[in-house]
């Protein structure tokens, strides 16, 4: 096979192309890219249909053109490939449903000599990761290349064309059919992640409308600043997101921005992937393509080179594009364009593409080979710009640091899991701890009685009692804090005058111990609530020991219960010294006296349950007396 390629400036086609050489030839394909208008591709196409009828055509509008080693913009190129052994065969299709388009060009160009189906998309309305799977579900074995249409960067319209006609909507293909034809593709994709990880939460085919707790929009904005997401997709799409897909990084640019905050990308995501934010790595495209892309079947014996290649590659490096193409074009004639989504075969699936060069080596007469001296002596690099290498230096510098930053999250999350299993470990003991406890203080507390019942009332057993009902509070509160979830939430109707009266005799010895005594007052013989019996136990509890705890000596604990109007205020007001920080008294581990015994937990844990209860908290202090009232509502007398 032989390739030749033209770009079109001012002159004639008549001037440019030899047509009477080519007359005479069976299976020629031409290839069109154009960077003009559809007129124009009109006119080229009409032309060429004219000196050659028997050719086949395909073509499709660019954001650039390649022909060997020269890149251009806005311009046309035509590549014609004639074979000697390979028959053509092509097809377009324009329905609605890129996956029903996908199994329609398979069908009608897919045979068992099929070796390549180059293929060209619209780049506005057709999902290009659908229109594979299309493919893929009548072949999965042939090899397919080509790209979706570009525009220059306007995303206004794209088009492209099969033979005499251009269209705005579909898929265009040609099959290569041949027992002897050998290919060999490849891709390069240069895109390093960086930042952190990144989750799709909501999520249609290829519109994204929420990650990582943010609209798209508002994520671009966020990462990449105010100008760029006003002016997405036409800025920004060299920065895509990147989610591993088959084994190969995959890059997924934006494409479309929606009034709703939401973006459309060049290729689907699913719900669930994890995904980070993508930079172009200028030092891994300044290095010779070649011995990336063909480390397995390299490039000796290609005749002839299609490169189809990311618009953002050109847009990201414009001056330094040309790096990664000419290599190629030394070898064999090297046509193709830049795109909006590149198309790849990898080991039975096919991938649709972003930020990547894909490539597709071809040759009738002699097997692709593998030559490293030759690659190597392909890698001119030496001679770039200053500017370049500083490029390739920030870069560098980039790559290094976000592989530092990746290596420290990774500590730093071998450290949370390392605290969450300690914390685990840590409550699990508490847990079995607090169980354990349970059963010998209840023997201690049922032996005291059993003994003070059959021989009377011991002041050494009596204290005995008051330190182990300072445990069993303090048992208490542990027990509520570590199986919490665990409680019974369910509430019942509870007579609050009752319950509060047989807490008080349950702490009396203890408060004659401390050398004070409680009152009890209330204003109506029974007052009756709907609350859970365990969580009004902490606090009535809790308030009654730390008013022991905390009042003078010689003076009286005053507990009322005073309702009115659909509430009750329960209230504890003592003598004692004057409460310097109100505002942390209800904090963890806060304790007013450091000389007091105590945890320092039973006030934060009244407070989180009134919180969860709607229970009214008021705390009064003054010098020797303090008060505490809690409000109960929406009690019915």
């Amino acid at each position: 096979m032989k390739t030749f390629n033209y770009t079109i400036k001012d002159e004639s086609l008549e001037l440019l192309i030899d047509f009477n050489t080519l007359k005479k030839e069976k299976n020629i394909l031409i290839q069109i890219f154009c960077g003009q208008s559809k007129v124009i591709m009109k006119n080229i196409l009409n032309k060429l249909k004219k000196e050659l009828p028997q050719a086949i055509c395909i073509g499709s509008s660019t954001d650039g053109e390649i022909d060997n080693a020269n890149i251009s913009t806005k311009k046309t190129v035509i590549s014609i490939s004639v074979f000697e052994k390979t028959h053509l065969k092509v097809a377009y299709v324009q329905n609605d449903n890129s996956y029903t388009n996908g199994q329609e060009i398979a069908k009608q160009l897919c045979t068992e000599d099929t070796k390549l189906l180059i293929t060209f998309t619209d780049g506005e309305t057709t999902n290009g990761e659908e229109f594979l799977k299309g493919i893929s579900s009548i072949n999965s074995k042939v090899v397919v290349s080509g790209g979706m249409a570009a525009d220059n960067a306007t995303f206004k319209e794209t088009f492209i064309l099969c033979q005499d006609k251009i269209i705005t909507k579909g898929a265009v293909a040609v099959s290569l059919n041949s027992k002897e034809l050998k290919i060999c593709n490849a891709y390069n994709f240069n895109w390093s992640p960086i930042g952190i990880n990144h989750e799709i939460q909501e999520v249609k085919d290829n519109r994204v409308y929420k990650i990582s707790g943010l609209s798209p929009l508002a994520f671009y904005e966020k990462y990449l600043g105010e100008y760029v997401a006003k002016a997405l997709p036409a800025t920004g799409i060299e920065f895509p997101l990147i989610v591993q897909k088959n084994g190969i990084p995959v890059a997924r640019a934006v494409i479309q921005k929606h009034d709703d905050g939401s973006l459309s990308f060049a290729g689907n995501l699913n719900k669930g992937d994890i995904v980070k934010l993508g930079f172009g790595n200028v030092e891994l495209i300044m290095n010779n393509p070649l011995q990336s892309l063909f480390n397995k079947c390299s490039v000796t014996g290609v005749e002839s080179f299609f490169i189809y290649t990311c618009m953002a590659r050109r847009r990201y490096i414009p001056d330094l594009i040309d790096i990664e193409i000419k290599p190629f074009s030394e070898i064999a004639n090297t046509s193709g364009f830049f795109t909006y989504g590149e198309f790849y075969h990898n080991e039975g699936h096919n991938e649709l593409l972003n930020q990547t060069l894909t490539v597709v080596g071809l040759s009738e007469n002699s097997e692709i080979t593998y030559d490293e001296k030759e690659i190597e002596e392909k890698n001119d690099n030496d001679d770039i710009s200053e500017q370049a290498r500083s490029l390739q230096a920030l870069t560098h510098l980039i790559e290094q640091s976000s592989k530092d930053y990746s290596n420290q999250s990774k500590k730093l999350e071998e450290g949370n899991k390392y605290t969450q299993n300690l914390v685990e470990s840590q409550k699990q003991f508490l847990k079995y701890t607090i169980h354990e406890t349970n059963t010998p203080l209840s023997i201690i507390m049922g032996n005291i009685d059993m003994y003070e019942i059959e021989h009377g009332k011991n002041k050494y057993l009596s204290n005995i009692e008051v330190a182990m009902k300072n445990v069993f509070s303090i048992y208490d509160d542990l027990s509520y804090l570590v199986k919490k979830d665990q409680v019974n939430k369910a509430t019942h109707e509870i007579n609050l005058v009752d319950f509060v009266r047989s807490r008080i005799e349950f702490f009396t010895q203890t408060a004659l111990k401390f050398k004070s005594k409680l009152k009890f007052i209330h204003n109506l013989d029974e007052i009756k609530i709907n609350f859970n019996e365990i969580k009004l136990q902490r606090i009535v509890d809790n308030n009654l020991t730390n008013a022991i705890k905390y009042t003078l000596p010689n003076e009286t604990i005053t507990v009322k219960l005073v309702y009115r109007n659909s509430e009750c205020d329960f209230i504890i007001e003592s003598h004692s010294v004057q409460i310097l920080e109100p505002q942390k008294i209800f904090e963890e581990y806060y304790r007013e006296e450091e000389s007091k015994d105590g945890f320092g937990l039973g006030l934060n844990l009244v407070k989180r349950i009134c919180s969860e209860e709607n229970v009214g908290i008021k705390l009064e202090s003054g010098e020797n007396w303090s008060s505490f009232t809690y409000t109960f509502k929406g009690i019915e007398k």
